[in-house]
Formats: structure tokens, C-alpha cells, sequence
């Protein structure tokens, strides 16, 4: 059900059967805050120091457009590399080099592109379908993350500026779909987008409209739900209008695996303590209980976690909650890079004498717990659910 569009932004033509007229696209000149909500977290000493950008890497048209000249403008210190094209960049991807500077490139770097296909793909786990997001990559660090594997390793944020073109494929593919008529467990009335695939919304939208455009778009879609997964708590997507059409999933994990492998990422209890604002400003609140690793006392630990949900989170958020249960993947050439800079995390990521080789869909060679030992886990954090937080509804676990 994929579309394909190139060049820069659309004809208004193209625009004849979105669910949306054309002015309700904010293409880069306005800002998604309230007139009187105050300094912007993202303009904040907080969000500077994740993303300290000092090089762009854009490709000509991406920078010349609306939404590129926006982010220009917010980093108006950094130096303008010109590319050809978003992938394959010879200082940054597939760099081996890198390894050393692996953070400082994550927080220092952003590449601007177009997106030239658009193709949404079914899922049927966290959603119904994945849509083309707004960008890949991100300043965050997690030594887990399958991310990095997409550009060469060093993948730092690259920003897809043709939004509208992104949101008009959405919204056809949504007017196509017509209403969802039969429940499943993505959702049992709407179609779900996952809209954050490669990256994490909440860090995208300290750098463009790009998501808050998205969601003001799904706000208008009484068929349709966008959802993203999000390790990082952005207080101003508490100042959008979602109307309950936007699903966030806050990944939580126990503290003493956060510390160690959620790498510049908001610290746990934080993001479970934001879930009840995000409900009071109308998303939905989910969790990913993800990625659950398997080390020494870890059943303890997700039990004391689960714990802290059921004593902090409200009422409100408990009656409509559920919950993703993944355990780890891992990959061998992700392992060697963490190696060479962050060695301890493997120490609990990479478990030869409990895992086994995984070819995964796109050909990558990961490992992922034995199937006896994945089993055994996945039923133990259903016991500890249902022990803990009986409220939290396991949509899927594997």
C-alpha cells in the first residue's frame, strides 16, 4: 500500500484527497506552542547539552526547504556541509573511527534529507503498520539499539524536512483503509501508525515541527492512531492537542540496567512519572517493558520496578494502560562496536552460553536468547505482571 513521491514538496493537487486541507500543514513558520506557553524546553541548557549541534550535513533541497530553514535557524552556529544524499556519507557512515567519538557524534551532528520513498509496511505488533517517519536516528545512546545499524553504525539524527509529502502518504492510506472493522491487539477500533520506528520522537521534536505536525494530523484522523515509543521525557509535547490519537509508549526498564545501557536517556522514574501528564494533556499511555536482559537477580529487580508503577502511577493511567514485554536482541557487529566504547554493557548484553543466532528480516545476524531460556523469561515477567501490576494489560510478549 506503499507510495512513492520525489523532489520537494507536493503540488497542491496532490493534496485533493488527503483528510486535510493544505493550510493546516504548519510548514516551518509557525511554532505547535500556545501563544502564552512560555520558554520552550527545547530552546532549554537541558536540551543543548543532548544536542550540542556543531555540523550539518544537508542535502541542498532538504536545507533550501521550509521545515530545513527552520532547523538552520535553531542551530545558526553550526557549520552547513553540503551531500548528496542523506546515505552513504564518507566522514560519518561506516566510519570505524567513529567508535571513539561515539556520543560527541550522536550529540554534535545532524544530517537534513528528503525521504524519496514513502512506503508504510504492515506490522501487527506495535502497530497495524509502520509508517515512513519523520527522521532515523538519534542523539541517545543506548547500547542495545538496533538504530545505529542502519547508515554504517554512526548514525547520528538525520531529519527528513519533506513532511508534508510524508503526511499526505499517511493520510491517503488511512482515507483507503476505511474504518477499522474488526478488533485486534494493536488497538481494537483504530488503525495504529507507528510513527517512530528509527528514532524517538521525543528527541525529533527538539529539533522541528516534524512530529508535532504529525500529531496535529492524526488528531484529524477519527479512524487512525499514531504511536512511538520514547525513552525521553519532551515536556513540550504536553503543549499539542492530540485528542487521544496519539499513543506514547514510555520504555522502562529496571534503574540498575537504565544506568548502565540507556545511554543520555531521561532516567526512568522520570518517564514514569510524566505518563500522567501525557494522559491529562490527551495521549494515550502505554509501556514497553523492553528490552528485559537476562543477568543475575533480574526477576528482583523488574519486580521492585513494577512496584514503583502500581504505587506512582494514577488511577487514570492505570484503567487504560498496557504494555509490550520484548526481550533483548542483540547483534555481533554491534557487539564488537560497544567493545570499543562501552565494554561494560556487554558484559550483560552479550551471553553466548544463553543465546543463539537470529538472521533477522533484513539480513542482519543478531542473537536473541535460546528458545527454552526466552520462554522460561517471557512467562516469569507474565507472573511478575500479574503479581505486581495487575492493572497492566500485556498486549504482546515475546
Amino acid at each position: 500500500m506503499g507510495a512513492q513521491q520525489h523532489g520537494g514538496g507536493p503540488d497542491e493537487d496532490e493534496y485533493a484527497d488527503a483528510l486535510f486541507a493544505l493550510e493546516d500543514i504548519d510548514t516551518g513558520h509557525g511554532s505547535p506552542a500556545p501563544a502564552d506557553a512560555g520558554p520552550m524546553f527545547r530552546d532549554s541548557p537541558a536540551a543543548r547539552r543532548l544536542l550540542s549541534v556543531r555540523a550539518i550535513h544537508a542535502e541542498p533541497a532538504a536545507a533550501a526547504s521550509a521545515r530545513g530553514r527552520q532547523i538552520l535557524a535553531r542551530f545558526p552556529e553550526a557549520e552547513v556541509v553540503p551531500v548528496a544524499s542523506h546515505w552513504g556519507i564518507p566522514d560519518l557512515h561506516g566510519n570505524e573511527g567513529n567508535v571513539d567519538r561515539w556520543v560527541r557524534v550522536k550529540s554534535e551532528t545532524l544530517v537534513l534529507g528528503e525521504k524519496k520513498t514513502l512506503t508504510t509496511r504492515p506490522n501487527g505488533r506495535s502497530a497495524d503498520w509502520i509508517a515512513p517517519g519523520p527522521a532515523n536516528g538519534c542523539a541517545m545512546a543506548c547500547a542495545y539499539c538496533y538504530v545505529p545499524r542502519r547508515k554504517g553504525y554512526a548514525n547520528p539524527i538525520t531529519v527528513f524536512t519533506n513532511i508534508e509529502s510524508i503526511i499526505v502518504h499517511l493520510s491517503r492510506h488511512v482515507a483507503r483503509l476505511g474504518p477499522k472493522t474488526e478488533a485486534n491487539q494493536c488497538d481494537p477500533t483504530a488503525w495504529v501508525y507507528d510513527i517512530g520506528e528509527n528514532s524517538d520522537c521525543s528527541v525529533d521534536a527538539l529539533i522541528s515541527d516534524n512530529v508535532a505536525d504529525l500529531i496535529r494530523s492524526f488528531a484529524r484522523m477519527p479512524t487512525a492512531k499514531a504511536s512511538f515509543a520514547t525513552k525521553f521525557v519532551n515536556p513540550d509535547l504536553l503543549l499539542l492537542d492530540p485528542r487521544g490519537r496519539t499513543r506514547v509508549r514510555f520504555s522502562v526498564m529496571p534503574q540498575a540496567d537504565s544506568k548502565l545501557l540507556d545511554i543520555r536517556t531521561s532516567p526512568v522514574e522520570h518517564r514514569i512519572a510524566a505518563a500522567g501528564d501525557f494522559l491529562e494533556a490527551g495521549y494515550e499511555v502505554h509501556f514497553n517493558l523492553s528490552p528485559v536482559v537476562l543477568r543475575p537477580d533480574w526477576e528482583r529487580d523488574w519486580s521492585l520496578l513494577l512496584r514503583h508503577m502500581d504505587d506512582a502511577l494514577p488511577r487514570a493511567v492505570k484503567e487504560q494502560a498496557a504494555a509490550e514485554v520484548i526481550m533483548l536482541t542483540h547483534n555481533k557487529d554491534l557487539h564488537e562496536l560497544n567493545l570499543g566504547w562501552h565494554p561494560r554493557a556487554e558484559e550483560a548484553l552479550w551471553r553466548p552460553d544463553l543465546q543463539q543466532p537470529k538472521r533477522s528480516q533484513n539480513g542482519s545476524l543478531n542473537v536473541r536468547y535460546r528458545g527454552a531460556v526466552k520462554a522460561e523469561a517471557v512467562q516469569t515477567m507474565r507472573t511478575l505482571v500479574a503479581t505486581h501490576a495487575p492493572w497492566l494489560r500485556i498486549r504482546y510478549a515475546f
